[in-house]
């Protein structure tokens, strides 16, 4: 080969601005190389774990997203879901690894169809959190993590916390709140119970009853006089039952806040 050819090869090499690649999925693609184009978005991958909250949060994300990217647009969304029955099995026993190993299948599963990070629209389940993390193949953001953020921006002091009693008696508020020095607030026990009863035989079906809108409401109102200043919506099935305009307390929407917090990941350069 001669001098010219070898230089205009070496030329066509450097400044191609496009290359074909096998991606972790198996497929081809191809990939842009050329720092002029805007980055794509970041692939999201959602581990559900009720289908309600799931639900919410995609629904979220794709109608938001055009806010972000333009009309009818949004980050490419991947989402996995073992049963919700599969995660009771563990949560009920308290068996916080065994609820670790279903995210961490879900984490597998969505890694493989090329998502770049990870969130998990159920509040409940990061009490698995840190036996995830360690062995996960994606990063993730942490849904309590996001709404402290929230809480701390609005300069809330004081959040009552409204979820599964699994939720509300676990550590996974006390702990990111206390990193911001923010109190909490949680019902009596007996509230408790009827939350976790509405939560999972209603909710969780998308069953709406007039009679448990008025009792969330009022277990807002108590909380707001005991000092609270907002109201977290721990259970990404509440928001379904609790609209802001109806509650006393400004709302914490934990589905809606983690949903957004993922969008502005997605594309952030």
């Amino acid at each position: 080969m001669t001098t010219t050819k070898l230089q205009k090869l070496q030329n066509l090499h450097n400044s191609e601005s496009i290359r074909s690649s096998t991606c972790r999925t198996g497929r081809t693609c191809i990939t842009c190389r050329t720092s002029k184009l805007k980055p794509m978005p970041k692939h999201i991958g959602i581990v559900a774990c009720s289908y309600e909250g799931a639900a919410l949060c995609y629904q979220t994300i794709c109608n938001e997203g055009s806010r972000y990217m333009g009309e009818h647009s949004h980050p490419e969304v991947s989402l996995h879901n073992h049963p919700l029955s599969e995660y009771m099995k563990f949560i009920i026993s308290g068996n916080w690894e065994g609820v670790a190993g279903l995210m961490l299948s879900s984490s597998e599963k969505l890694y493989k169809a090329g998502a770049d990070f990870l969130i998990s629209p159920d509040n409940t389940i990061h009490q698995a959190f840190s036996f995830v993390v360690e062995r996960s193949p994606l990063p993730w953001l942490h849904i309590g993590k996001e709404v402290a953020k929230i809480a701390e921006l609005n300069t809330y002091k004081k959040l009552g916390i409204l979820g599964t009693k699994f939720l509300m008696e676990g550590p996974v508020y006390p702990e990111v709140l206390a990193e911001r020095n923010i109190c909490f607030c949680i019902p009596a026990e007996e509230q408790s119970f009827k939350i976790n009863d509405i939560i999972f035989s209603e909710l969780v079906y998308g069953i709406i009853n007039e009679e448990s809108k008025e009792f969330f409401l009022h277990v807002i109102d108590e909380l707001r006089s005991e000092g609270c200043d907002s109201v977290v919506l721990g259970c990404t099935e509440i928001p379904l039952i609790v609209l802001p305009g109806e509650s006393s307390l400004p709302v914490l929407d934990s589905t809606r806040i983690l949903a957004r917090a993922a969008l502005e990941h997605a594309i952030a350069e």
